[in-house]
């Protein structure tokens, strides 16, 4: 029997998920019985009918935001409620900074670090001298970006300089989603879900990659992070 799984996809009889955020499957394992490290790389995942139910069961009435007629949404659609699920956790953790007891400056500098600027990209610029993939070293066209994602890090971690990299905003949007990542000794990782020609693209050619830059040991502490838990490996 066909149908839609209680993830949003589509199964008939079995489903798959590609590429399937994680942060919008965290509203159901955070309202579940599911451990919260049960969730670490859901991609490509295979599950049947029975299984997508139990999950479902055990989400309760916060899973009935994927019962609707958007679980038939092309890809596209897909992409843009994950996207906004991110969105959403994102803010949550701002309110959550905005409102603690914190000098002022820290709270700047700790939301403004979310988009990879003010003390954060300063601080970065202190260890990385240009985008890893496309060598551009303008300031004004790099972003730091978190290698353990801002939303996942501790408010120490969201301002540490070796938690970040200098890359241009294709570069930042692919290393975030996951479709890239780095070697400990600077070797461009590509995942296999990523689109080749999208890829090369923005910059990245999986055929012609950049030359390896070695990372320095607490650079390696969060790309570690990366390759576990953000990067759309295959294993």
């Amino acid at each position: 029997m066909s149908g839609s799984s209680a993830l949003g996809l589509r199964f008939a009889p079995r489903t798959t998920f590609q590429s399937f955020d994680r942060c919008s499957f965290g509203k159901i394992i955070r309202h579940s019985a599911i451990p919260a490290t049960w969730l670490q790389h859901v991609y490509l995942t295979t599950i049947s009918t029975d299984l997508a139910e139990v999950l479902l069961g055990l989400a309760g009435p916060d899973a009935t935001v994927f019962r609707s007629d958007a679980l038939h949404d092309a890809p596209g659609s897909l992409v843009e409620r994950q996207l906004a699920g991110i969105q959403e956790w994102e803010d949550i953790e701002q309110r959550r900074i905005t409102d603690a007891d914190l000098p002022a400056t820290t709270r700047t500098a700790l939301v403004k670090a979310r988009v990879g600027q003010g003390l954060f990209k300063e601080r970065v610029s202190h260890i990385e001298r240009a985008c890893r993939i496309t060598f551009v070293d303008n300031p004004a066209h790099l972003i730091g970006s978190h290698i353990k994602p801002w939303r996942e890090c501790s408010n120490e971690e969201r301002l540490e300089g070796t938690n970040g990299l200098l890359l241009t905003p294709s570069a930042d949007h692919l290393f975030d989603r996951g479709f890239i990542s780095f070697h400990d000794n600077g070797e461009l990782l590509v995942s296999r879900v990523a689109d080749v020609c999208s890829l090369k693209r923005m910059g990245v050619d999986p055929d012609s990659p950049p030359q390896p830059q070695s990372f320095n040991g607490d650079q390696r502490h969060f790309l570690d992070f990366h390759r576990q838990e953000v990067f759309l490996g295959t294993g």
